[in-house]
């Protein structure tokens, strides 16, 4: 009995192809709707997980000032080199502190010309930001100490400045000083927040305070703790340390801000998560449009073929095979809408995901429970013209032109 249904099922959307195609284009819709926004927003939320990842193994960010609506940050006093080495030998469980003061500068070579970001920094900077060098070497000793104008440059600085010539061993001028090219940094790319991570310069801190800043300050400190030790535990010695140093008493609100990495690549991947729910949401609410669409559509359908049902029941046919017939069509239709907008939204998805340079990754439950939510739709919203069928009159419905 089932298998006559489904053959009167797909007769009948044979029979009416055009009404049949703009029935199963809701489902169509919604479905790949689900599936490419589910897919594009895990791919998002992999990348950023990534990106973030890059920054650097079990580290934490410490800057002056606290962030957040009304918590002004503008006055708080920046960090110096005692502070930085207090850290180093106070605290336990790190592997390296490096301090960080940055600027934009305008670097020069030749007729070419960049703005770009310039970091002074010591060698502890390559530990924390797990960053490694493509050539050259790092900072001497003699040149941190000194504040020696040497420089190391990220890999779009030199392809912007230098295109195919080797830069090492070359001076570049960064805001007027001279600054010997001694290193290459490896590529890293975009960051997750759009920005270049490869458009920088490095040199030794001490020379970037005495001759582009002009005074003391360390605006950052990095901090990557040891394997195996908690950074919470190295985020709570932090605060007690720079509290002590600052003189910071009891109860006052620190004027520093300590950011473990862990916590941003998790917040950051709840949020994009949770903005992946969001949007398939927003797109299953098309298979219900799609839904209603079947039943509207399914109702017309009981309408012309009246007479047909009252023929069926006059010779008959039992009210569960007209309610199985219409609820089998109703099913096939929207079944058949499920399987194109799988493979639509597959479709999209993969496009997207290159447009984006984000990685397609594919949840294989998000097929199954968009094409179950198909044959659910198809199912619920047939049911009731398949019953009105069910329940029509034999000599009314043969009466009936």
């Amino acid at each position: 009995m089932l298998a006559e249904a489904i053959k009167l099922a797909l007769q009948a959307v044979r029979r009416n192809a055009m009404r049949s195609f703009l029935t199963v284009l809701g489902i169509v819709i919604g479905v790949g709707a689900v599936i490419a926004m589910v897919t594009i927003g895990n791919g998002t939320t992999a990348k950023v997980t990534a990106d973030l990842a890059k920054l650097g193994s079990n580290l934490l960010f410490v800057a002056p000032g606290q962030f957040g609506p009304g918590r002004a940050s503008a006055d708080a006093k920046t960090f110096n080199a005692r502070d930085i080495e207090s850290m180093r030998t106070q605290l336990g469980g790190v592997r390296a502190v490096t301090p960080v003061a940055q600027r934009s500068v305008t670097a020069v070579y030749g007729t070419e010309s960049r703005s770009t970001g310039l970091i002074g920094t010591d060698n502890a900077f390559f530990v924390t930001q797990d960053w490694a060098l493509t050539a050259g070497r790092m900072f001497l000793d003699g040149e941190i100490r000194a504040g020696r104008a040497a420089c190391i440059l990220g890999q779009t600085v030199r392809d912007r400045l230098f295109g195919g010539v080797d830069p090492l061993g070359q001076a570049i001028r960064v805001n007027g000083l001279s600054c010997e090219i001694v290193g290459l940094l490896e590529a890293k790319g975009q960051s997750s927040f759009g920005t270049d991570q490869d458009d920088t310069i490095l040199i030794p801190l001490r020379a970037y305070q005495r001759r582009i800043a002009g005074n003391t300050d360390i605006n950052r400190i990095y901090v990557s703790a040891e394997d195996g030790v908690e950074t919470t535990k190295v985020q709570a010695d932090i605060e007690r340390l720079l509290r002590e140093r600052r003189n910071i008493s009891s109860g006052k609100e620190d004027d520093f801000t300590v950011r473990d990495m862990k916590q941003i690549v998790e917040t950051t991947a709840g949020t994009t998560t949770v903005l992946t729910g969001l949007l398939g949401a927003v797109a299953a609410v098309s298979l219900l449009v799609g839904g209603i669409g079947i039943m509207n559509i399914m109702l017309v359908s009981v309408t012309e073929r009246t007479r047909e049902i009252g023929i069926r029941l006059a010779i008959g046919a039992v009210e569960s095979q007209v309610l199985l017939q219409f609820l089998v069509e109703a099913v096939v239709i929207s079944l058949f809408g499920g399987v194109i907008g799988i493979l639509l939204g597959l479709g999209l998805a993969a496009i997207a995901a290159s447009v984006l340079g984000v990685p397609f990754l594919l949840d294989p439950r998000i097929i199954f429970v968009a094409f179950g939510f198909a044959a659910l739709v198809g199912v619920v919203f047939g049911f009731f013209p398949a019953r009105r069928a069910a329940h029509l009159d034999p000599i009314e419905a043969l009466r009936h032109e």
